[in-house]
């Protein structure tokens, strides 16, 4: 049933087009019998986004693996540096929440942990949308950031790192078994705004699964429960993502791009001085408009690591 859907999403996608391709062909050949300079701009700007549409449709029909139609589950840590760095995980964050805007995908912060002075310690958002992973794979690794820091005195630049890991959100039909007594469960009282409900009860929780090691955890609701199955949603896929690794016996583009959360390891540079510049050093893309790339306009970059890495 569900490739059935998948299939007769396809057919819309073309019919829609289709459909809107002859509305432009009616619009312009009205243009040309009556000599209408503005129905001829308003078919040329039904053109134009004819035309982004298209390469969208035509770039996600590269995005062939498995995984790449689901949702996704995205974490944001700040490196070493404090509050410059959490500061600028915050900023990231904001950033591809900007995206998910932009792209008109929804999104649930299941988790959020507030950074002592300013900043985050560290989030994890789930983006629900077509292809919401094949996308947002590309944003794997270590995302550098150079200022002058608003919180030094001196005014003096400061180099910043955040790391930015996602996973796939696995189907409910996936068999992942989860031994009641390889987790434990922890409660605590969540931190940060929420009201007086949420920082005086145990409502946030905290998932370790001993056997791999792996810690998730959840306090972005008012309900423990609530909390708890976020916080298993998000084991699932941890857990899936380490069975699938495992199954086909090489490091998955995650965790190629899991390095040290330092100097050297970037997989792109976002600089506020003493230029504007923001690179992607995989693939060489750059842009000036910095304001633009902060408030999600990431698809430049997105496109190019994925469309080189698809002919690699």
């Amino acid at each position: 049933m569900r490739e059935i859907s998948d299939h007769k999403e396809c057919v819309k996608v073309y019919r829609d087009l289709e459909r809107k391709y002859s509305d432009i062909e009616v619009l312009l050949e009205l243009a040309n019998d009556e000599n209408d300079a503005e129905t001829f701009n308003d078919a040329q700007k039904e053109l134009e986004t004819f035309a982004v549409r298209i390469e969208e449709v035509e770039f996600e029909s590269m995005l062939g693996g498995n995984d790449d139609p689901k949702n996704a589950l995205l974490t944001i840590h700040p490196g070493a540096g404090g509050t410059e760095s959490q500061d600028w995980a915050q900023m990231l964050m904001r950033m591809y929440l900007r995206w998910i805007e932009v792209k008109g995908y929804e999104h649930d912060v299941l988790d959020l942990q507030s950074g002592d002075e300013a900043g985050i310690k560290g989030v994890t958002i789930e983006v629900t949308g077509k292809y919401a992973y094949g996308y947002l794979k590309a944003e794997a690794g270590v995302h550098r950031l150079v200022r002058i820091s608003p919180f030094d005195s001196n005014s003096r630049r400061h180099t910043s790192f955040a790391s930015v890991f996602v996973y796939p959100e696995i189907d409910d039909d996936i068999e992942i078994n989860i031994d009641p007594n390889e987790i434990r469960v922890d409660t605590y009282r969540a931190s940060g705004a929420g009201g007086q409900h949420v920082n005086k009860t145990s409502s946030a929780v905290r998932i370790t699964h001993i056997p791999t090691g792996i810690v998730v955890q959840c306090q972005s609701e008012r309900s423990q429960h609530r909390n708890k199955e976020s916080a298993m949603k998000i084991l699932m896929s941890r857990l899936y993502q380490k069975k699938r690794e495992e199954e086909e016996e090489k490091l998955s583009e995650i965790e190629k791009n899991k390095k040290d959360i330092a100097w050297g390891s970037q997989i792109r540079s976002y600089v506020f001085h003493p230029y504007n510049m923001v690179k992607d050093h995989r693939t060489g893309v750059e842009t000036s408009n910095v304001q633009s790339v902060m408030d999600g306009q990431l698809d430049q970059f997105i496109q190019t690591f994925l469309m080189e890495s698809s002919l690699a």
